[in-house]
């Protein structure tokens, strides 16, 4: 059976395999000497099928560990998508409770995106996110004069293109293991710092700055215990437990207070003049005003598609490929999400859900069967509410996010610059997005890691000359240019004044 590779876009041959089918290789755990040996037994044996149903049991099973991404998704889900809200609703005057209504909205939408494509249709898609690299961008969307749902309906469109030609997949095998693993540094770097920062700065805010570092420390603590344990894919509910159990028992205050209650299901309501983010619907200078952004946002998405592909691949045991994350179907099915999610009105702008698919690579699970529980989760959420009120407690969304995304990400990172010349491009890489952002630094040192100026000589020897600096040039100049465009570079006024003033 074949497999391309990085696109991991399945052939025929995977689909239809001529062998038993997974009912049939099933076996009960208790036939296996560890629980590992079970699991890894079980991403081996799946034979997912492209757009055709698969099916609870006779296509995959639900597992224990499946619950521990599910959880880590929603609390991931309920703060991004509470984030975006809250960026846009600021400058347009909106109140707390459009941020509110909007969440659970966006809850109960994706959860239906979720069981179609990765649970049903396409169970090598990862879950359609929340894209948290944009959220910077919003104030100068907002600012710009820019519309939403144009903003969403953009993005949508690229990235149905982007997914269509195969354009995702492209870019993945031409980012070398010191670009990829330097950028994994950089994520997960940057937020875990992030995520410190955070806990300490509301610990300040309540006067208790201590108890920061108590749950932190006991954090620490726990992650080293459940690594030399080898149950590391417990982190997540097990440092939620600690890290909010500590900060209530050490005086932190903390109160339920979303009641249960279902938010505006009618798409008019929320692109209403007078209701809803009381826009009305967008018109044609509204497409124009958001291009550039569009753009950017698309652009983004490969490295962190990338990325979430690549921690699977180095979690995974061998001979896994057919059901690991696929980019261009990941693509297909966030784009197709995302336009659907922006006509009925919902605030999220979507990508790859990271704090799903790290903590499942983690647990080595493979996708359809959390991404069912992830739905169910985020509807129980978005319909009862209080879960929200929990999920968004600091002590426990910052030490869930560390351990479950940012440190994963820093660890895979180092693994993948550990062999070969790929110290380099790491560094470089690490080096230029801390001068711009992710994006800029995954493209410029793409494309000086393909000449052969850094990493490995050999590598940029055997590449096509496409492949060695027409794409990676191509894909350079687009992404700066539109960076330049919005005043994205650091020290340089946006060329478009529009977009700032």
């Amino acid at each position: 059976m074949q497999t391309t590779p990085q696109g991991n876009e399945p052939q025929d041959s995977v689909y239809n395999a001529d062998s038993t089918s997974y009912q049939k290789q099933h076996k009960p755990s208790s036939q296996f000497n560890t629980r590992d040996e079970y699991l890894e037994h079980e991403l081996q044996i799946m034979q997912p099928k492209r757009w055709r149903p698969n099916l609870p049991f006779r296509d995959y099973r639900f597992e224990f560990e499946d619950t521990i991404p599910a959880m880590a998704g929603t609390i991931g889900k309920v703060v991004m998508v509470g984030a975006i809200a809250a960026t846009f609703a600021a400058p347009l005057g909106l109140s707390e409770s459009f941020v509110l209504e909007n969440v659970r909205y966006e809850l109960l939408i994706v959860s239906i995106f979720i069981i179609l494509f990765s649970g049903f249709i396409l169970p090598t898609a990862n879950l359609a996110g929340t894209h948290g690299p944009l959220i910077p961008l919003i104030p100068i969307v907002v600012a710009a004069g820019g519309h939403p749902m144009a903003f969403g309906l953009l993005i949508g469109a690229f990235g149905l293109i982007l997914a269509i030609t195969k354009g995702g997949s492209l870019l993945a095998r031409l980012t070398s293991k010191g670009v990829c693993g330097g950028l994994l540094i950089y994520l997960g770097f940057i937020g875990t710092i992030s995520q410190v920062k955070k806990l300490f700065a509301w610990a300040e805010g309540i006067d208790m700055a201590h108890i920061a570092f108590i749950v932190i420390l006991a954090t620490i603590v726990l992650y080293a215990l459940l690594e030399h344990f080898k149950k590391r894919w417990l982190a997540v509910p097990l440092s939620c437990v600690i890290g909010g159990g500590v900060a209530f028992a050490l005086g932190a205050p903390f109160e339920f207070h979303t009641a249960p209650g279902l938010p505006n299901m009618n798409p008019m309501y929320w692109w209403g003049e007078n209701t809803g983010w009381m826009l009305g619907l967008p018109t044609l200078e509204s497409f124009v005003v958001v291009l550039p952004f569009a753009v950017l946002a698309v652009a983004m998405w490969s490295p962190d598609f990338l990325g979430h592909q690549v921690f699977q691949k180095i979690s995974y045991p061998q001979r896994t490929e057919k059901v690991q994350m696929d980019i261009d179907d990941t693509m297909l099915s966030a784009s197709i999400r995302q336009t659907f999610g922006s006509l009925a009105g919902g605030a999220n702008f979507t990508s790859s859900w990271g704090t799903y698919i790290v903590p499942a690579a983690i647990a080595k699970r493979p996708i359809p069967a959390g991404a069912i529980l992830t739905a169910l989760f985020c509807v129980i959420a978005g319909l009862w509410g209080y879960p929200m009120d929990l999920a968004i407690w600091q002590p426990v969304l910052c030490v869930a996010l560390i351990v479950g995304v940012f440190i994963p990400l820093l660890e895979a990172g180092m693994e993948m610059t550990r062999e070969g010349k790929t110290t380099q491009s790491a560094a470089i890489v690490v080096f230029a997005s801390s001068l711009v952002n992710p994006a800029f630094g995954w493209s410029l040192t793409m494309l000086l890691d393909n000449l052969g100026l850094i990493g490995c000589k050999e590598r940029s020897a055997n590449l096509s000359k496409m492949s060695r600096w027409v794409i990676p040039l191509i894909m350079f100049i687009t992404l700066t240019s539109v960076m330049a465009i919005v005043g994205m570079l650091p020290g340089i006024p946006a060329l478009m004044a529009d977009f700032r003033h």
